[in-house]
């Protein structure tokens, strides 16, 4: 595994900004309702972007929303942040919030290292919820792999005692990755990878159907943060 440091890594993007298309409606989802579910980045606690005090629940990538607005539709209990840097898709997820009158979500629009980075503290998030990042297949590209020893180093300092890390991924060897950079860590415990079914809290998402349209087995991974 590379042994960069971590500093170094927060240099090398996970992610490449992609033009997408940008349909009218989303456009006016990011007029209109973007000022409403943003986080400003001078926010340094995100559990203060709230109106409430509920657990705090991180969605990294969430690509075009659809997951994390039937996420926060059924655990309306909890305050869920997600990240994502793709404007189409941040707009599709701002129309389906207003859609379904839910106030439980707030967007971050930059890069997740630097959300965990400068806007979490330590310790006060109850789960962390990455699925189907981009797995960079090419070796030469590994290093992009959002997956690496420093990035789940600053997951597990702002993970509560007994908070969730859920990661799935349809691609084998990045589930491979994934293990050898999670397992072995004493501040991470494996609740059953690789042999886990799906939990019951996470829906099929579009990377999801893509992945098995291609014949692609699904991994989920769920590690609990030890006290």
């Amino acid at each position: 595994m590379d042994p960069t440091p971590d500093d170094h890594r927060r240099r090398i993007r996970s992610f490449v900004r992609r033009p997408g298309r940008m349909t009218s409606a989303q456009q006016r989802a990011l007029d209109e309702l973007l000022p409403r579910y943003r986080i400003d980045e001078s926010q340094t606690d995100l559990r203060q972007a709230f109106d409430r005090a509920a657990p705090l629940v991180i969605e990294i990538g969430f690509g075009n929303g659809d997951a994390l607005a039937w996420m926060a539709e059924r655990e309306s209990e909890r305050n869920f942040i997600g990240i994502e840097v793709h404007e189409p898709g941040v707009g599709r997820l701002l129309r389906r919030l207003a859609d379904l009158q839910l106030d439980n979500v707030r967007v971050a629009m930059r890069d997740a290292v630097e959300v965990l980075r400068a806007q979490i503290v330590k310790a006060s998030v109850a789960e962390v919820r990455i699925y189907f990042p981009d797995p960079w297949p090419k070796k030469r590209h590994h290093k992009r792999r959002l997956i690496q020893p420093g990035f789940i180093d600053r997951v597990s300092q702002v993970l509560q005692p007994g908070g969730l890390l859920h990661l799935a991924t349809d691609w084998a060897p990045y589930a491979e990755w994934m293990h050898e950079v999670l397992d072995g860590r004493d501040d991470l415990e494996n609740l059953g990878s690789p042999d886990l079914p799906r939990p019951e809290w996470r829906p099929h998402t579009h990377f999801e159907q893509r992945g098995l349209g291609k014949g692609h087995a699904i991994f989920d991974l769920v590690y609990r943060r030890r006290p």
